[in-house]
């Protein structure tokens, strides 16, 4: 499969891990005159619930639905490539469809304007479909090997609301002030209102608001709200859910007459040599990743190379070049082209380099050679610049 298909999901994913924080205690939760009724729970409850829910563990239970996904991060005017790609992601609303049937039975589906992607997994075969270029890839998943819950990173089961979620909740410190506020509805369902908000101040985020369904007490909205900012500056929230097992007809997939059909056997990475793998990445990111504060203000620090950028939007060697729009190098030239025009230059006793802040993240490019990225103000952001 192709890897800018998937790897392009990332980045509201990384943004919403980005500011997960830390969570404490908080009153009991109680309806409201025309709000709906829920028996009540505390904060602690709600919070146990929620990861409970979120976690693999517990799984999730069967269900089915529509999740619109919505950012407004205040970015400058982006270059429109056409079709779906990191651009698309940072602004407008998107929608996914999804069947959960299990770990090893699941749908999700993008329609977009024109064309349509899904994911289908049926235990030990999958489908991944692109009606952009009439390719059908089948996907071999062997028992036993650990692909069944080890996927490639897919696009829609890590844009729902339990997936953003748990990376919210992953975090759970001193750094985080939790209250319950009035019962809501969300897809038509009762929800209980967890409202998370740091105690930093050089955080850009002034809290985030998890809707837990108020009998399965999974996550059916997550909503993200910037400081000085009524409306979310990222949201993903199911429009429609039904907490029933999908029709076996949803799992299924036969490749329409004249589609091109490839193969991928995802036992090809069993579990030895993917851990393998996994240490050596991790072994090369701990070394090259510094991070600097904690909670809410963590700040990121990696090395960075101007000449990086502007090799971006050239394709690597055998990767058959780029096609603006499809998640390649070229849609990450022209966004870093359009977002550095409206960086601004600064400087302190770390140095000099230019800052680029957005409602929900500030990055900081120094002239030394160093990436720094955080959920922070930009005092919060320079100041961890001087940290060496």
């Amino acid at each position: 499969m192709r890897r800018g298909t998937f790897v392009r999901w990332g980045v509201p994913i990384a943004a919403a891990a980005l500011i997960g924080g830390a969570i404490g205690a908080g009153p009991v939760i109680a309806a409201v005159s025309g709000e709906p009724v829920l028996p009540e729970r505390s904060a602690q409850q709600l919070l146990a619930d929620a990861v409970a829910a979120t976690s693999k563990g517990g799984g999730l239970p069967p269900m089915s639905g529509t999740v619109q996904q919505t950012a407004s991060l205040g970015l400058p005017s982006l270059p429109q490539t056409g079709g779906e790609s990191p651009l698309s992601l940072l602004s407008g609303s998107h929608e996914i469809k999804v069947w959960y049937g299990g770990a090893d039975r699941f749908r999700v589906a993008m329609p977009t304007q024109l064309n349509e992607t899904n994911l289908i997994v049926n235990g030990e075969q999958g489908w991944y479909w692109q009606s952009a270029t009439n390719t059908a890839t089948r996907l071999t998943i062997k028992p036993g090997t650990g692909q069944e819950h080890k996927l490639p990173s897919t696009p829609p089961t890590q844009l729902t609301p339990p997936q953003v979620a748990e990376k919210l909740l992953a975090k759970a410190d001193e750094h985080t002030a939790v209250r319950v506020i009035n019962t809501a509805e969300v897809a038509g369902r009762p929800v209980y209102q967890l409202v998370l908000a740091p105690k930093d101040e050089g955080s850009l985020v002034q809290e985030v608001r998890l809707a837990l369904d108020g009998e399965t007490y999974v996550p059916l909205q997550v909503q993200v709200y910037a400081k000085g900012s009524a409306e979310p500056a990222f949201q993903v929230g199911f429009t429609q859910v039904t907490f029933t097992p999908p029709a076996p007809e949803n799992f299924t997939f036969t490749p329409p007459a004249g589609a091109k059909v490839e193969e991928k056997d995802l036992s090809e990475l069993g579990d030895a040599k993917r851990a393998e793998q996994h240490a050596e990445q991790a072994e090369r990111v701990a070394g090259e990743l510094k991070v600097v504060g904690d909670g809410w203000t963590t700040v990121a620090v990696l090395p960075f190379k101007p000449e990086d950028l502007k090799a971006a939007d050239r394709p690597a060697a055998g990767d058959g070049g780029s096609t603006p729009g499809d998640g390649s190098k070229a849609d990450v030239g022209a966004l870093a082209d359009t977002v550095l025009k409206s960086a601004t230059p600064v400087s302190g006793t770390w140095g000099s380099g230019r800052l680029i802040k957005t409602k929900l993240v500030t990055v900081l490019l120094t002239d030394d050679g160093r990436l720094l990225v955080g959920a922070v103000t930009p005092e919060e952001i320079t100041q961890a610049a001087g940290v060496r």
